[in-house]
């Protein structure tokens, strides 16, 4: 036998080698199996598990109201006022039911539809997932006229439940600090836990939900409050995605109506402009990526929109609307309630129930199509943008297909002007967009040619929040753009499969003709490419803003305040500052060394924390509406640093 495999048979494997995690133990050990990750995500998700538990209070008719404080320190308090977790005895463990929700996997009301009909939190292992990751939680629970109080550390309680004190008040209290020990950094956002709690408070119309923030550092919005409140629910969610925008009918469409044991929601507007907005809730989870909820409404507004074409007198010329005709301009909110939501993979982000499909379907075609037949000149308005879009499509198709014949009969299908790299797996490559020759021939000079490609643009690209398909289509630095990609553009052609590069890195000059470029193509990737952003495959390059030099010795500074510190470590006033305004203005080395090479560089991945308020800042800053923007640049006008005038 060879010696190398007589090395493997000599390594023992024995029921010796087989581990039993205990208890909370297997949460710890591996702790992105149950939140995800352990970075600012998994964080916050420790407070979205506790409160899901309050708002499935509030489902079942026992809570209104909800508190969240991050304390000093970035521990959280979240205080509701439902029933009260149980705390007498549990008859198979013996101990007291609070102690076994805390420190059991699977221990929960949730799993026999008694307690609660629906459900966000059905694995049952919520809050005793933050208790095993917490370096410490504390628990209290108003009920029967009592307070008791538990303390756990990192998942393992410090002594047996007791009272400290008597209550008129029903509800659940809880303090949790998470472990240093598991998570990257602690230190939690106002405005991302914010984004969340005012999504929640819309999908439970009539829900108080209030957050607080107490700390005293400088990341911290300093006593910070919001409260989110909104008697119109899922109207209201309508009503404030569309603030900044032109509607095309008065007020926002809202049925809600129940199939067996399915509860279903649904508001929905059409504004006047070229994207499609819809959030869809299965049990108060953002089902980011859609499923049978989401099949079945696209489904029955197709052909709903498709029977009233057939009735009117519309365009002879268009005689079948197509979904991506439908959708555009459509903002909707679909929000389900079911007993047993099937949820595929292990985020929760697309609904699997087969029957919710056709019950979803349904009630939409009834619904519809009798508010369709009341509303004759609504649908008149609808359907004549339901045109525009058919017509639009038919020209971009045509544009494709011309750009597909174009490539076909010229040697080299991808643009002239990308200088591309010699590495063809996807996964290490990288596409740098800059703006102009200038900066162009630097980051030509200055990159490494094996996984490096460059693509110059020539000026700023059209606003494609004002522009359809067919229009963008015709914008020769976009056709450029999406050539080099290699992804397709519109609903039918994209695929993420097809990504040339697996790091996209828009890198402009720090002015304000750099800002405005990286704003536009920021536009175009969340509009009409965002699962490039969704992959983690969107990033921003951060060139420097000063080179100083002092005697021989050269540095570069990202802000002022590095500036300013390392001004502060020369000796002497013999200090050269020069401020870069284009990358341009580095040679190619220079650039290498300050913005491109791997070893050294600052990059940010753009990501999508709350998509709620992404879609308002996109459209208040690109859209039409004039107003909003004047006020968003009033109000924030103090945050801008590095303005160049």
């Amino acid at each position: 036998m060879p010696n190398g495999e007589n090395n493997i048979m000599s390594e023992e494997y024995s029921a010796n080698n087989i581990q039993i995690l205990e208890g909370l133990e297997a949460v710890r050990k591996r702790p992105a199996m149950y939140i995800g990750t352990t970075d600012a995500y998994g964080l916050h998700h420790l407070v979205y598990e506790i409160v899901d538990n309050s708002v499935d209070e509030a489902l079942a008719g026992h809570c209104d109201n909800i508190s969240v404080t991050i304390k000093e320190g970035n521990s959280i308090e979240v205080v509701d006022n439902g029933r009260g977790i149980p705390v007498d005895p549990h008859p198979t463990y013996k101990t007291s039911a609070l102690e076994v929700v805390l420190t059991k996997l699977h221990a929960g009301g949730k799993f026999d539809n008694k307690s609660y009909k629906v459900s966000g939190g059905l694995h049952g292992v919520g809050i005793s997932v933050v208790n095993a990751l917490s370096a410490k939680l504390s628990v209290e629970v108003f009920r029967d006229g009592k307070i008791y109080f538990q303390e756990y550390k990192k998942g393992n309680a410090v002594a047996p439940v007791k009272v400290i004190g008597k209550t008129n008040k029903l509800g659940t209290k809880i303090l949790f600090l998470p472990d240093k020990e598991i998570f990257e950094e602690i230190e939690y956002n106002f405005e991302t836990l914010s984004g969340r709690l005012r999504e929640l408070a819309f999908l439970n119309a009539n829900l108080k939900i209030s957050l607080f923030d107490e700390r005293e550092s400088k990341k911290a919005a300093k006593n910070k409050e919001h409260v989110f409140q909104y008697k119109g629910g899922i109207v209201s969610f309508v009503e404030f995605l569309n603030e900044n925008k032109t509607s095309i009918t008065k007020k926002p469409l809202f049925f809600h109506s129940r199939k067996g044991d399915l509860d279903i929601e649904i508001a929905m507007q059409y504004i006047d402009t070229y994207s499609e907005t819809v959030f869809t809730y299965a049990n108060n989870i953002n089902t980011r990526e859609g499923g049978t909820h989401l099949i079945g409404f696209r489904s029955a507004l197709t052909r709903v929109l498709n029977d009233q074409l057939k009735k009117g007198k519309f365009d002879k010329n268009v005689t079948q609307l197509s979904g991506e005709d439908v959708r555009e301009g459509l903002v909707a909110v679909i929000s389900i309630k079911i007993p047993d939501p099937q949820f595929e993979g292990q985020t929760k982000m697309k609904l699997g129930n087969s029957d919710v499909k056709w019950q979803v379907e349904s009630v939409v075609n009834e619904n519809l199509g009798l508010y369709f037949d009341e509303n004759p000149q609504d649908v008149k308005k609808i359907i004549e943008k339901c045109i525009l879009s058919a017509r639009a499509r038919i020209a971009a198709k045509k544009a494709r297909d011309l750009t597909r014949r174009k490539s076909a009969l010229e040697n080299d299908a991808l643009p002239g002007k990308l200088s591309d790299c010699t590495e063809r797996d996807a996964s290490k490559s990288e596409l740098f967009i800059v703006e102009g020759d200038s900066a162009g021939g630097s980051a030509k000079q200055g990159r490494d040619r094996f996984f490096q490609a460059i693509l110059p643009l020539k000026g700023k690209i059209l606003n494609v929040e004002k522009a359809r398909l067919d229009k963008i289509l015709s914008n020769e630095e976009i056709k450029t753009l999406i050539t080099a990609i290699g992804t397709g553009i519109g609903e039918d052609e994209f695929s993420i499969d097809k990504a040339r590069y697996h790091k996209i890195i828009i890198m402009t000059d720090a002015d304000v003709d750099g800002a405005h470029i990286r704003t536009l193509l920021l536009t175009f990737f969340y509009r009409h490419m965002k699962k490039i952003i969704d992959s983690g495959f969107l990033y921003i390059a951060q060139p420097p803003l000063y080179r100083i030099k002092h005697e021989k010795e050269l540095r570069y500074a990202y802000s002022d305040e590095e500036r300013n510190g390392i001004v502060k470590k020369f000796s002497g006033g013999k200090v050269d500052i020069q401020r870069y305004k284009g990358l341009g203005e580095m040679n190619p080395d220079q650039l290498w060394e300050t913005t491109m090479d791997p070893a050294k560089r600052t990059m940010l991945k753009v990501a999508i924390d709350d998509e709620i308020e992404a879609e308002s800042v996109f459209s208040i800053l690109m859209g039409d509406v004039v107003e909003p923007r004047r006020k968003f640049i009033e109000e924030n006008a103090k945050n801008v640093q590095n303005l160049d005038l």
